[in-house]
């Protein structure tokens, strides 16, 4: 898959979050018991589920919460995770040898794991699926940041610079940050992927997205009754809207790299 086609499919995945309700067909939790498990007619393109819901008006709608919270993980992890990484290489000592010892330790406990911990005091839900997904991937990014911030402060434009009296805080933000924007941009891509995997993750087995909301890892896990009864296409049709969205999402990060390393 090329990096436009997955572009593509990203901007496809877009519009129909943005514009769900224009094109969903059909009350996404409007249900029929009487029409459970309708296969594929001028009604219902897709089908229904056990509740007799059509298919592809959840889907549509489901892209909303398969795409909002990771988005919310990548920003909220990327502007913490950078933060820590630029203040950790400029003021450096003993200020960055304990952002690398906290790092660490938060990065030997899996994403998944914090997001379980965290449903377990908080209840299920999105909101602390995202809370903890987003701390789990700060050391993700700040690792990076820091690698490749360290090699920009050894550069001589900032010793320059500092011999001119600007002050830290402007070099860091006004010379090295943009300096190492490309970095950050690709491997927030990437984070995304990942995130929307682990959302999807926790939704299937009951920690995420909560019923009725539509949701694309809530669907595979609630299509599974589905599936033993013949019935596959909501965890079907769900499933492959997660695993095309992150493949097209992890190629276009995997892009965005290679230009970066290319420019570099």
């Amino acid at each position: 898959m090329s990096g436009r086609v997955a572009l593509a499919l990203i901007g496809l995945v877009g519009c129909l979050a943005v514009l769900a309700p224009l094109l969903a067909p059909h009350d996404p939790n409007a249900v029929d018991l009487a029409g459970a498990y309708q296969g594929s007619s001028g009604a219902h393109l897709l089908g229904t589920d056990a509740s007799g819901r059509d298919l592809l008006s959840r889907l549509v709608h489901g892209s909303r919460t398969a795409l909002i919270g990771p988005f919310l993980v990548v920003v909220i992890s990327t502007l913490l995770g950078t933060v820590l990484a630029l203040a950790a290489v400029w003021f450096g000592g003993w200020f960055d040898q304990m952002v690398v010892r906290v790092v660490d330790a938060v990065f030997a406990f899996p994403g998944l794991l914090l997001a379980i911990l965290a449903t377990a005091l908080f209840g299920s839900g999105l909101n602390a699926a995202v809370a903890a997904l987003s701390i789990a991937y700060i050391p993700y990014i700040a690792r990076i940041v820091r690698s490749a911030a360290l090699r920009e402060r050894s550069l001589p434009y900032v010793a320059a610079l500092q011999v001119q009296g600007v002050h830290g805080v402007r070099i860091a933000v006004r010379h090295i940050l943009p300096n190492v924007g490309g970095l950050i941009v690709a491997n927030a891509t990437l984070a995304f992927g990942f995130a929307l995997m682990d959302l999807a993750g926790l939704s299937f087995i009951g920690l995420g997205v909560q019923p009725p909301t539509s949701d694309w890892g809530a669907m595979v896990g609630t299509g599974m009754a589905g599936v033993l009864q013949q019935h596959p296409q909501e965890a079907l049709f769900a499933g492959a809207l997660v695993v095309v969205t992150v493949g097209a999402v992890n190629v276009l990060g995997d892009r965005l790299t290679e230009r970066w390393e290319a420019r570099s």
